[in-house]
């Protein structure tokens, strides 16, 4: 028999909502009337796509730390770069509304460029979102506070304008053993001060960032977080809003049709990018843009070759690209893998690209990987690449490494078939060019790419590699007929005699 407690409807809703902890889409599903007739949910059967995608993910970091209460967890931290009217503002309210329904004692931040973005797109979209909720009866709201009713003080949320004055009251938001949470809307404009302050709260409890917006700079903590030196610390989603169904589409026609597709504008305001870098960028955009939309023709007959670009500290990637003729593939891009076990993961790929060449960039750790390659018996085809090298053309060019990168900005000229991905595009067109006292072409170095916010090139340099050789058009490399299992620090056969 039931007693009155387990039959009491307010108990009853706090249970309810208690399973949703590590679920934001099932909580945003469950609390909102989705549908319901009369309401202005009413012809929405829930969250749009890259809404539904984003939440499954949050869900799936929340589960991964597996935060006790006690001991501190690695910050989520999350990143919307999106055109105009996708419905960022409407995530940021649901997050905030599943947080403070499913975590006591939580505290947060919420905040935007301005004071009028904040007010009026922001903590509005939080009121309403509230109001439509069955837990709104829990919460109390005001101009700049939401919190748990009686708790006003050690569970809330606050909604503070990002101006550098105001700096210090993003630092006072600790959370031990609960959730702490900093959510930015239009992050393009948030000072990096303030952003800086705020990260305070990220070393305790079970933290989660999120920033979202257009990417109106191409520089700052946003951008390094989207697309620079600090995006593999971040999930990043990006929204291109001709894909949102929340998106007026004839407005979106007519900015294509009065600015065009490639101009910073719609870059900005449409699909989502950042907007086109200085006029030293070595690459310009515009190339770039149309190799992405480039589609390569008459390339089987053409031998391939990989170019093996070797992290050299831990921010950067090793990146594996693939160039047949004027088709270019992304083979893999990895973290924290040693020299070694990326060599052998260029085995892999050895047996089953069957290349002409392949390329190393054997600058400072490449070395291990390029002699682990030699020593298994890859030598006949592994080509050793010195970035700081004499380049054929020593009257163009500083080194091999900007010749290289001129060779594949030609070929860009000309027209390649990239991946289609802001990722290709951030690093082929963030380096800068400058000529030297002899007059020759020189990239800048890549601290001086990190000293602007930049991360470093790899896919870009991957590519490059694979115009450093010369293969001829019809080299055919014949298959392995036996698979070769070559563990690291082991001599295996040549795999081609």
């Amino acid at each position: 028999m039931q007693t009155e407690l387990e039959t009491d409807p307010r108990l009853v809703l706090a249970q309810d909502v208690a399973r949703f902890y590590d679920n934001p889409l099932g909580f945003v599903m469950y609390v909102f009337p989705w549908g319901k007739s009369g309401t202005i949910l009413e012809k929405h059967s829930g969250p749009d796509k890259w809404q539904t995608e984003f939440l499954v993910r949050l869900g799936e970091e929340v589960r991964a730390r597996k935060f006790d209460g006690h001991n501190a967890v690695a910050p989520v931290r999350m990143a919307v770069v999106s055109g105009h009217g996708t419905g960022k503002s409407s995530l940021a309210a649901w997050i905030v509304l599943w947080i403070m329904s499913t975590r006591p004692h939580c505290r947060g931040v919420v905040t935007a460029s301005t004071f009028q973005q904040l007010s009026t797109r922001t903590w509005s979209a939080v009121s309403q979102w509230l109001r439509m909720s069955v837990v709104a009866d829990w919460f109390e709201i005001s101009s700049d506070r939401l919190w748990y009713r009686g708790q006003k003080d050690s569970w809330f949320a606050t909604a503070q304008t990002a101006v550098e004055q105001n700096s210090e009251s993003f630092a006072g938001i600790h959370a031990a053993s609960s959730t702490p949470f900093v959510i930015f809307d239009e992050s393009s404009g948030v000072p990096d001060r303030i952003y800086e302050v705020s990260m305070g709260a990220t070393t305790d409890g079970e933290p989660v960032v999120l920033a979202l917006g257009n990417p109106t700079r191409n520089s700052g903590w946003f951008y390094r977080a989207a697309f620079g030196s600090e995006r593999s610390r971040w999930i990043r989603f990006s929204v291109d809003s001709r894909d949102s169904r929340f998106a007026n589409k004839e407005l979106l026609s007519q900015w294509i049709e009065d600015f065009g597709i490639d101009s910073d504008f719609c870059r900005v305001r449409i699909l989502g990018e950042a907007p086109k870098a200085s006029f030293s960028q070595f690459i310009p955009h515009d190339i770039v843009a149309k190799c992405r939309k480039f589609k390569a023709t008459a390339y089987e007959h053409l031998g391939r070759v990989i170019g093996v670009d070797v992290a050299r500290s831990g921010d950067d990637r090793s990146a594996i690209v693939c160039r047949q003729g004027r088709k270019i593939r992304e083979l893999a891009v990895y973290r924290g893998v040693d020299t070694v076990e990326l060599a052998h993961r260029v085995m892999g790929f050895i047996q089953s690209e069957n290349p002409a060449a392949v390329v190393v960039d054997s600058t400072g750790l490449g070395a291990g990987t390029f002699d682990e390659l030699r020593h298994c018996g890859y030598g006949r085809i592994t080509h050793e690449f010195i970035a700081s090298g004499r380049a054929q053309n020593n009257l163009q060019h500083a080194n091999k490494r900007a010749e290289a990168w001129s060779l594949m900005r030609d070929a860009l000229n000309a027209g390649i078939e990239l991946p289609d991905s802001p990722d290709w595009e951030t690093d082929l067109t963030g380096t800068e060019y400058f000529f030297n006292a002899k007059g020759a072409v020189q990239l800048e170095p890549k601290d001086a790419l990190r000293s602007r916010g930049l991360a470093s090139p790899d896919l870009a340099d991957a590519l490059s590699l694979t115009f450093s050789v010369k293969i001829a058009p019809s080299y055919r490399v014949p298959a392995v007929s036996t698979p070769i299992n070559i563990q690291p620090g082991q001599q295996g056969q040549r795999w081609m005699k």
